[in-house]
């Protein structure tokens, strides 16, 4: 593929941001910036040596279209976050952190979670983007870091981001053939009881529905 084709992480955040009418409402922010920071930043992990693995929308728009977002996500070992004193910390905790750099926002997930950790060693491979190819979790990578929200996000009554990760986990799973028990049994040992009854329920009812949007489409003759 050449150059030109390959997605730019720049534009996908600075377009996210523009073409949100909450944004609108809010005033314009500065978006012209944002492909020069993304590009810096990438540079930044490079001469860091951080060894970072892309999550999040931007990751998910490398194998389904339609997904919109506003900042960049990445797992980074807790050891090599330290490294990036250019990076502003708006907060954290054991597991997150949300920094800027510059006109960027980025969320970090800290591989001092178990799962995290697993994802960064094992559910990776390389991606390549306009401005380098980065390090990204693989298809099954990011359903299990959705998965694994999913429950959180219910007991926060984050609504509009349960349906954004409950669709983001649907379309991949269309789009994508996986054995979904042995996927399952990936993230088991990660979750207690309580959110491994909510998962299961979770996945049931994403099933159902690909069920159902496949019997459309083969009574449609699509």
């Amino acid at each position: 593929m050449a150059n030109s084709e390959k997605p730019r992480i720049g534009n996908i955040i600075r377009d996210g941001i523009a073409f949100d009418p909450k944004n609108w409402r809010e005033g314009a922010k500065d978006v012209a910036s944002l492909p020069e920071n993304v590009a810096e930043f990438l540079m930044l992990l490079n001469a860091r040596k951080v060894d970072a693995v892309l999550v999040g929308g931007v990751a998910l728009l490398h194998y389904v279209e339609g997904r919109n977002t506003q900042d960049i996500d990445f797992i980074v070992a807790a050891k090599d976050f330290e490294r990036l004193s250019e990076v502003e910390i708006l907060n954290r905790d054991v597991y997150f952190a949300r920094g800027r750099f510059k006109t960027l926002q980025i969320d970090f997930l800290l591989d001092a979670n178990p799962l995290f950790r697993y994802v960064r060693r094992t559910r990776t491979t390389l991606q390549a983007f306009a401005e380098q190819t980065v390090r990204c979790a693989t298809v099954k990578g990011l359903i299990l870091l959705k998965l694994y929200a999913l429950p959180s996000l219910y007991r926060q009554g984050e609504f509009a981001r349960v349906g954004i990760y409950e669709n983001d986990v649907a379309t991949l799973l269309h789009y994508y053939e996986l054995e979904i028990p042995q996927l399952l049994d990936e993230l088991k040992p990660y979750v207690d009881t309580t959110d491994w009854q909510e998962i299961n329920n979770i996945v049931s009812e994403i099933q159902q529905r690909l069920v159902r949007f496949r019997r459309h489409q083969i009574a449609d003759g699509t």
